[in-house]
């Protein structure tokens, strides 16, 4: 009956991946706004993520994220039906065939089309994989009532691969979070390599494919042959299939010296190297919304952007720059950047300003008025 209490379920397995970060925002803000609504918040077995709201819980789901297992896939959807949801938010395009119910779908972008990671198993059976997740793919969004996308790079993108599409998706831009309240911290590392007497530029995150690292070292030679002081840092966690490309990047790199990859390091470590960056570089050539630039913004830390997909879009004026696909050109925006200290300032104040554009709880009020809209 209308005005009575809806149940929402929405899809977090996603926590510990690359798109936890907005999943866990949309959460915690709907919570904030949202007193009405029933909320099932379905995690993964071992995440004991405590609700704030006694109107959200959270049930445990076995099912792993990207599965193709005709078993996996029915045992999903019946867990679905039992919940008898007015909505399902799947905050990815991973979500079970068999499922037909009132369905919202989040797809962040379309970079796999673009870059495939790397696989451990055999050629010939990752391609076979990558037919279903294609299939899937295509499946999500023909079922969904809604499609939220964080750019509207993404929304034309994806109305380019899937025309039917277009006319029922909905930009919702996503946030970066304040620079954490913690002291920042020297890590032991910047002491022993004297970065903050020196200068360094700064790249945080794994080396994806799409992250376009291997540009960015070559570029960073060039300029450190012109700035023999100069240093590169990229904390990150590492996982096993790319650190083996990444550490020959590096070792093969003339200035492997100078280039320092701390891996994990804490906030308040972070923060410092955000605060003492002469520039943090964004080098990837594909991005659904482009977090990492945001949150240089957020720390006042000059940014030097790659042009591609939707990073302009987001950025406006408060980035450099570049041809991700050129060192030459990288190179050539990094340098104007450390060289000129007006530019620094100006972009630091233009990030200040534009970060008033995006919000986590004007994104959790607008994904709010879709539910009510579709349920």
């Amino acid at each position: 009956m209308p005005g009575q209490p809806k149940h929402i379920v929405i899809d977090c397995r996603n926590r510990r991946s690359s798109t936890g970060r907005y999943t866990d925002r949309l959460v915690e803000n709907l919570q904030k706004i949202d007193k009405t609504n029933k909320y099932t918040v379905l995690v993964e077995l071992d995440d004991d993520w405590q609700m704030k709201s006694p109107n959200f819980k959270t049930v445990p789901c076995r099912f792993r994220q990207f599965s193709f297992n005709p078993i996996e896939q029915i045992g999903f959807a019946r867990q679905l039906y039992r919940l008898r949801p007015d909505l399902v938010h799947f905050t990815m395009t991973q979500q079970p065939l068999f499922y037909f119910g009132n369905i919202i779908t989040t797809t962040h972008d379309l970079t796999m089309f673009r870059h495939t990671r790397p696989s451990r198993f055999p050629a010939w059976l990752h391609a076979i994989g990558m037919v279903f997740y294609r299939f899937l793919f295509w499946c999500s969004h023909r079922k969904s009532k809604k499609i939220i996308v964080p750019s509207q790079f993404v929304a034309d993108d994806l109305a380019k691969h899937e025309a039917s599409t277009k006319k029922k998706t909905a930009v919702i831009y996503e946030a970066a979070d304040p620079p954490t309240k913690t002291k920042s911290q020297e890590p032991a590392f910047a002491q022993s390599s004297k970065l903050k007497a020196q200068s360094y530029l700064l790249h945080v995150g794994a080396p994806y494919p799409h992250k376009n690292i291997d540009r960015l070292i070559k570029a960073f030679e060039i300029v450190k042959g012109r700035h023999s002081r100069l240093q590169l840092v990229l904390p990150g966690k590492m996982r096993d299939q790319f650190k083996k490309d990444f550490d020959r990047w590096v070792s093969a790199s003339p200035e492997r010296d100078s280039i320092i990859a701390p891996g994990f390091v804490s906030d308040a470590q972070l923060k410092w190297l955000y605060e003492n960056a002469s520039a943090y570089v964004l080098p990837s050539l594909s991005e659904g919304f482009g977090l990492p630039g945001l949150e240089a913004m957020a720390h006042s830390c000059p940014l030097v952007s790659s042009n591609a997909t939707c990073l302009p879009e987001i950025y406006g004026d408060a980035a450099e720059y570049f041809d991700p696909k050129s060192v030459e050109d990288m190179a050539k925006a990094i340098e104007k950047v450390i060289l000129d200290t007006n530019l620094q300032e100006k972009l630091k104040e233009n990030g200040k300003n534009r970060l008033k554009k995006y919000s986590w709880s004007k994104m959790a009020q607008q994904t709010l008025d879709i539910y009510q809209k579709h349920y």
